[in-house]
């Protein structure tokens, strides 16, 4: 697994994947298990995206294939949205296309113009099994598309096309975490 570790990193943060992994490329398992052992995993996102400074986290980006997602993010007004979902399907991405910056802890120090939906809609339930619908506009919901994408499999590099995409990952494979042991 190529991953980092977050500086003065220790109990419940994780060591972070990396564009490359496997775990980023295929499509995470559906939760079934609703027990304690979701919940000490959505804490330990929460952790290990605190350390990392990130808005929002997927199970995967952490190496667990499952279905899950957390978000600390605020949208253009500057509201905090904070929370969790498990089990997410985006049920409606609409609005204008904003092409804004993005990048993502399983890039650390890239980002790129990404084109994103101004408004989505996501719905899953929570650690408890109890339904959650979640309504974003501006960047909170740019940070719902992105994390969605990862549960599907999807970085945002791969929404890039062009020139765009090519500067991409060519500065992917100059980083220093990018670059083969």
């Amino acid at each position: 697994m190529r991953n980092r570790l977050i500086p003065g990193s220790s109990g419940l943060v994780r060591a972070l994947t990396l564009l490359g992994d496997p775990v980023l490329h295929g499509a995470c398992e559906e939760v079934t298990d609703f027990g304690p052992s979701l919940a000490r995993l959505v804490e330990d996102m929460f952790a290990t995206m605190y350390a990392a400074r990130g808005v929002g986290l997927a199970a995967n980006q952490i190496g667990v294939p499952l279905r899950v997602f957390v978000y600390d993010c605020p949208d253009d007004e500057d509201v905090r949205h904070l929370g969790h979902l498990v089990n997410p399907k985006l049920v409606e991405a609409d609005g204008i296309t904003v092409r804004g910056p993005e990048g993502c802890l399983s890039l650390p120090g890239l980002e790129a113009a990404t084109p994103r939906f101004d408004h989505a809609v996501v719905e899953g339930v929570n650690v408890e099994g109890d339904p959650v619908r979640v309504d974003g506009t501006g960047w909170f919901a740019r940070c719902l598309q992105h994390e969605c994408d990862h549960l599907e499999g999807s970085v945002y590099t791969d929404r890039l096309t062009g020139l765009r995409r090519a500067r991409a990952l060519r500065a992917a494979r100059r980083a220093p975490w990018g670059r083969a042991d």
